[in-house]
């Protein structure tokens, strides 16, 4: 059975180590004061990569760090549409904002960083196809990519279709989804009538 810390700077190298990215409100709770977290940073041992957001100083950037940053500051949230699309490697863009969704009564933080697109789905859509991702030591939901192209297509006024169109081949060429479970995420996801044109011309002539 490991130690327990002793003080609080072991607390905090400790919650560090396990949580990989921790908020100052998830150290304040624990007992740690300001102070302490002030003299791990003049130290060099943590870094602040955003208003109340901390991590080791050793640990390695991840290209997809700030998908857990908003995980730590959108806790009910998933990542979705453009911003899971990217993930997937599915398009060449990069969002501004990270797209998060929550559900529709859910509370809508408005972080300044990293910038953040909040949309809102019904729990229907909420709960399905989410996967979870470890990045920067932070276990961050995602959508997959077939629930993606689903999002996507059914969200037309909120991303041009020729993105969804573009994934959608993109995910069907690199073979992140089956036309099959992409079908099935669509009609799942409110989105089979718009997407069964695009889905039938891209298998049958691909």
């Amino acid at each position: 059975m490991p130690a327990m810390p002793h003080t609080q700077r072991d607390h905090l190298r400790a919650m560090v180590a396990q949580h990989g990215i921790v908020r100052a409100q998830e150290l304040r709770k624990a007992g740690i004061a300001g102070t302490t977290i002030q003299r791990a940073l003049e130290d060099g041992e943590l870094v602040r990569i955003g208003r109340g957001l901390y991590q080791d100083s050793r640990s390695d950037i991840d290209t997809d760090q700030t998908l857990a940053e908003v995980a730590k500051r959108v806790p009910k949230g998933v990542i979705a549409m453009i911003s899971a699309l990217a993930f997937h490697g599915l398009t060449d863009q990069m969002p501004r904002r990270v797209w998060v969704a929550i559900g529709p009564s859910d509370w809508s933080p408005v972080p300044a960083y990293p910038p953040t697109r909040i949309v809102r789905f019904t729990e229907k859509y909420l709960r399905q196809g989410t996967e979870h991702h470890k990045i920067a030591g932070v276990d961050v939901p995602i959508y997959s990519a077939a629930k993606t192209l689903a999002d996507l297509f059914r969200n037309g006024r909120l991303v041009d279709r020729s993105v969804a169109v573009e994934g959608l081949r993109a995910a069907i060429e690199q073979r992140k989804a089956t036309p099959a479970q992409i079908a099935e995420a669509a009609r799942s996801g409110g989105a089979w009538r718009i997407m069964r044109p695009y889905l039938e011309a891209l298998t049958f002539n691909g």
